[in-house]
């Protein structure tokens, strides 16, 4: 993982270019193959998980060790707690992450039975059954709450401390290291709204090439994205990368059509009228209701999802005015490979990179 940073027509950028790759579909002998899906092909059964009797006595047993037991917040590791039964749930929803359909839904967590913080501890291990925990913002922030702060959806406010409809998209689409799992563990739900949303982007993507594959092949070329200012000071604001890419047999999709329109009005640069287009046709494909399909997510649910190859939509929502009733959910990001930091980079790695940049500029 590099961070690489160059001047694109004249606007400082990090550079993911390098992910460009010619315009592919996706092949039945693909062991993604399955990823494309339409609403009609899932039922309930293949994206519910519900907890056994036995797992949740498990959950409670960890639950009361925790109480009885504290260490400073996330220093516990998964592989210190006896909870076989659980294991087995996970195991599970992972293979629905990665295989069909994509998402799963983790019902019957006992979140009344503890408190909220031990919650999220539990949680927390979970979570670390489909890999490492990683930081969701530039500070560190590991465990990120969802919920609406008052402040208005722009430059530097993420639409999750909002109540505004989020359109299909994957998370981090701008960052150099995106979280490979989504997690969202639901403490209170929305008085209305708030209905969670899931596509194949496999579906997205053959749509786009039987219907608008000029657009598709702009989606494949790089583009801007706004970085939410989720970086260091003076770093570029924003980041090229294509829109789809292929990592071996699997999808890369940086699915986020917002976050695109922001780039480019922030780098204060005019936005061809091919990636105008390209990015009209994405919203048109992603609107056709055959295309997704609805899952609830309610108090103790746990949403995880595919980030790569599944989009996500949230509708906007209203709130409780009781403050202990507002829509409130915990996020957290996992990824397989890289640091746990936000962009994933490894010190080693960099220190290296700097060397060899001032052995180049003094060979110079």
């Amino acid at each position: 993982m590099k961070l690489m940073e160059t001047r694109w027509n004249g606007v400082n950028v990090i550079d993911r270019s390098l992910e460009q790759c010619a315009v592919r579909g996706l092949t039945d002998s693909s062991p993604a193959a399955a990823l494309l899906w339409h609403a009609k092909d899932l039922k309930e059964n293949d994206w519910k998980v519900e907890l056994s009797s036995r797992a949740v006595d498990e959950v409670i047993q960890v639950a009361n060790f925790i109480e009885k037991n504290p260490v400073q917040n996330l220093q516990r590791q998964h592989n210190d707690m006896n909870w076989p039964a659980l294991r087995q749930h996970v195991a599970l929803l992972k293979q629905r992450l990665d295989q069909y359909p994509g998402f799963a839904v983790l019902q019957g967590l006992p979140i009344d039975e503890m408190s909220a913080e031990v919650a999220v501890e539990i949680y927390w291990l979970l979570g670390q059954n489909l890999a490492k925990p990683v930081a969701q913002k530039w500070n560190g922030e590991m465990i990120y709450s969802v919920r609406d702060t008052g402040k208005a959806y722009g430059y530097g406010v993420r639409g999750s401390h909002t109540s505004v409809e989020l359109v299909f998209h994957v998370d981090n689409a701008f960052g150099l290291a995106v979280p490979d799992y989504v997690g969202l563990l639901c403490k209170q739900p929305a008085k209305s709204g708030g209905i969670s949303r899931f596509c194949s982007l496999y579906a997205v993507h053959e749509r786009l090439r039987s219907q608008h594959p000029e657009a598709l092949a702009r989606l494949y070329q790089p583009m801007l994205f706004d970085r939410q200012k989720e970086h260091p000071e003076g770093s570029p604001a924003v980041l090229l990368a294509p829109f789809f890419s292929w990592n071996n047999d699997r999808l890369f999709a940086r699915c986020n059509t917002s976050l695109v329109n922001k780039g480019y009005e922030i780098a204060e640069i005019d936005m061809d009228e091919q990636l105008k287009s390209a990015l009209d046709a994405v919203t048109e494909v992603c609107s056709a209701e055959n295309l997704w399909y609805e899952a609830p997510l309610q108090r103790g649910h746990i949403q995880y999802l595919n980030n790569h190859e599944i989009g996500h939509y949230r509708s906007e929502f209203e709130d409780y005015e009781d403050d202990d009733l507002k829509r409130h959910l915990y996020r957290l990001w996992h990824r397989q490979d890289g640091a746990n930091n936000y962009d994933g980079l490894f010190a080693h790695k960099v220190a290296g990179e700097v060397s060899n940049q001032l052995e180049a500029g003094a060979a110079n």
